[in-house]
């Protein structure tokens, strides 16, 4: 198992992992080691010290698959295997994934090159790998019993083919392909332009959107959940525990995000405007890009944004569907809101004293109680910030932009104090009138008169 220092190194110099002459002394030639991750940590990886240059996506609480050189082409070695991944702090999941974690490590290379994906499967059924996406020989693109038989468990297939087209896809089973995608396997595939001076940034993200239905107190996902998942989810992870996207203010940045859920997921971050400038169909061109502040991923797409970090501060990004949000959501809860708990509250309390009514002003208070909550779970809202609870959970980050972080700097700068003048605060002098309207009806608002 390569530890984080062995595995950033491996990186960007895959040809250092084994001598291309050792390999040519046989004709047995071998498989790639296969790389293991044990950790939800985000996992920077440096530039490439040979070949094409590029600069490497950072996966959030995710890693790049290291590679091997072997007489021109670029070898990657995936293990389809059960893993436990922590989606938090105090909640670990049962899933399947790759290479030791879910979602699976994110593959890089370069347009136009060749590349060999050897798989192995560890799973206690057959599975396949396909390449959402790509541009490549039928035989090769994984739908299990049309372009090729099924991985059988303890079997190692391989994939080989020419990357022809840059951009960002997505990799997933089309085998018990319900299954398989619900307990987790899924991963992103990069292929970064052949001209580094084609749409060139300073840093790169990279966020897979997952969900997973897990009742609290238990570790393995109901897999024939269609809509009502209970966890959503950025690279298998939720808030409070997704990492930050650190930035440098100046900066050009690109935000990739792919969507194998169920639903689509529009995609807000605040503080900025940002142009669409990718889909996974391709590049846009300059003259096409369209701005937005949100973005609507769709099922089984990607789209790419970037923006010029010119806003100090720290920006909410997350999905705008609000239940995404949250977590271990029960979706039965009746609202509560408006009735008098009082009596019940009193009843209840001669049989259970720690009893805490909620809900009937709302539910910000499940933001600051911490109460006993069952095993393997966290709460529904949760996270604290500089002021207080933030109320979010899921899919839910923030983007910290400041002066003077370093290009190879993605370690979390702790928040961001507002200058003077710069924060909203508490009015205690005279109000201004407001207005108020209890009607329905359509009110126009009449054009100002001239002050001459």
């Amino acid at each position: 198992m390569l530890n984080r220092r062995q595995l950033l190194g491996a990186g960007a110099a895959g040809a250092a992992m084994v001598s291309s002459q050792a390999w040519g002394k046989t004709t047995n030639m071998g498989l790639p080691e296969a790389a293991q991750m044990d950790s939800a940590s985000t996992a920077y990886t440096p530039r490439p010290s040979s070949g094409p240059d590029y600069n490497p996506v950072v996966t959030l609480n995710g890693w790049t698959l290291p590679h091997r050189m072997n007489n021109g082409v670029k070898e990657f070695h995936l293990v389809a295997e059960p893993v436990e991944r922590e989606l938090a702090d105090g909640m670990i999941a049962h899933l399947w994934g790759y290479n030791g974690q879910s979602t699976g490590p994110t593959i890089e290379a370069v347009e136009g090159d060749r590349v060999r994906i050897y798989v192995t499967n560890k799973l206690p059924e057959h599975t396949s790998v396909h390449w959402h996406g790509l541009i490549l020989p039928s035989g090769m693109d994984g739908v299990g019993g049309l372009s090729h038989p099924g991985i059988p468990p303890g079997k190692t297939f391989v994939y080989e083919f020419d990357l022809v087209k840059s951009g960002t896809f997505m990799y997933h089973p089309h085998a018990d392909e319900m299954v398989q995608m619900a307990m987790g396997m899924m991963g992103m595939f990069v292929i970064h332009p052949k001209d580094p001076t084609f749409m060139p940034v300073d840093r790169d993200f990279l966020i897979m959107l997952n969900a997973f239905d897990i009742d609290p107190g238990t570790y393995v996902p109901r897999i024939m959940t269609m809509t009502d998942f209970n966890l959503w989810t950025w690279n298998s992870r939720i808030f409070p525990d997704i990492d930050p996207l650190v930035v440098n203010k100046g900066d050009r940045v690109r935000v990739r995000v792919g969507n194998l859920t169920m639903t689509n997921h529009p995609i807000h971050m605040h503080g900025y405007d940002f142009k669409v400038t990718c889909t996974d169909g391709g590049w846009v061109p300059p003259e096409a890009q369209w701005p937005e502040v949100s973005i609507d991923i769709p099922v089984g797409a990607m789209r790419a944004y970037e923006f010029v970090a010119d806003h100090l501060g720290d920006w909410a990004i997350h999905c705008h569907k609000s239940h995404h949000t949250m977590n271990a959501m029960g979706h039965d809860v009746p609202t509560f809101i408006g009735v008098n708990k009082k009596p019940l509250t009193q009843t209840i309390r001669q049989f259970q004293p720690e009893y805490m009514p909620m809900g009937t002003a709302g539910m910000a208070d499940m933001g600051v109680m911490e109460m006993p909550l069952p095993d393997n779970t966290i709460p529904m809202m949760t996270g604290w910030g500089p002021h207080g609870p933030i109320e979010m959970g899921g899919m839910f980050s923030v983007v910290k932009v400041r002066d003077g972080i370093d290009a190879d700097d993605y370690s979390d700068p702790g928040w961001y104090e507002n200058p003077p003048g710069e924060q909203a605060y508490e009015w205690t002098g005279e109000l201004p009138e407001f207005a108020s309207n209890n009607s329905p009806k359509t009110i126009l608002t009449p054009k100002p008169t001239s002050t001459g």
